[in-house]
């Protein structure tokens, strides 16, 4: 559930085969998305670099979903149509997500799991921001179909279902940013990184 962190993953990810646009809307999708990979390229070669170049990069949030809807990045298990809308400081992500292919089917006892069976869609408010090469991300809300998840469940289910698998996933997540990444801002529909 750590949305800023699939961002900056998508850094890592090899570009997929290019196929031609059907429409005039899919080939704006695909402008978007082709924008995105070549800024993403761009800051993985510039963070080769013994001296990157400073200047921001700046994402749009048009650039990023076209670019996680064009399926050049792998989607962590279970979550589907994954869009991302930045503010000032804080971000949102909107998923289908299919908790039984999360949870491989185990099913739960705890009351406060069974929240987390079949497919539901997934509204996630984090707060964001990162600063001398590592990123701090805070959730503060999570909506399964408009409903707010108690704390204390989402806690549940990360410690039983994702943290075995991934240690470093939490409520409140600290993380470094590839590519020598020193800053990370958010603000309206954009995310500026800069490298140092």
């Amino acid at each position: 559930m750590n949305w800023p962190f699939l961002v900056l993953l998508s850094l890592l990810a090899p570009a997929a085969a290019q196929h031609p646009p059907a429409s005039h809307t899919q080939a704006m999708y695909q402008a978007a998305a082709d924008s995105a990979a070549a800024k993403f390229r761009h800051i993985q070669e510039n963070g080769r670099l013994p001296h990157p170049d400073q200047r921001p990069t700046v994402l749009t949030q048009n650039e990023v979903n076209a670019y996680l809807a064009s399926g050049r990045v792998a989607l962590p298990t279970g979550v589907h149509q994954v869009r991302f809308t930045a503010h000032p400081g804080s971000l949102e992500a909107d998923a289908r997500v299919d908790f039984d292919e999360i949870t491989a089917a185990r099913r739960s006892s705890n009351p406060l799991l069974t929240l987390f069976q079949g497919v539901h869609d997934v509204h996630v408010a984090a707060d964001a921001d990162g600063s001398g090469g590592a990123a701090h991300l805070h959730i503060s809300q999570v909506q399964l179909d408009g409903v707010t998840v108690p704390r204390i469940a989402l806690q549940f289910f990360l410690d039983r279902y994702l943290r075995t698998k991934h240690p470093e996933i939490g409520l409140d997540t600290d993380f470094p940013m590839p590519s020598r990444i020193d800053t990370s801002v958010l603000g309206d529909r954009t995310l500026t990184l800069t490298q140092k």
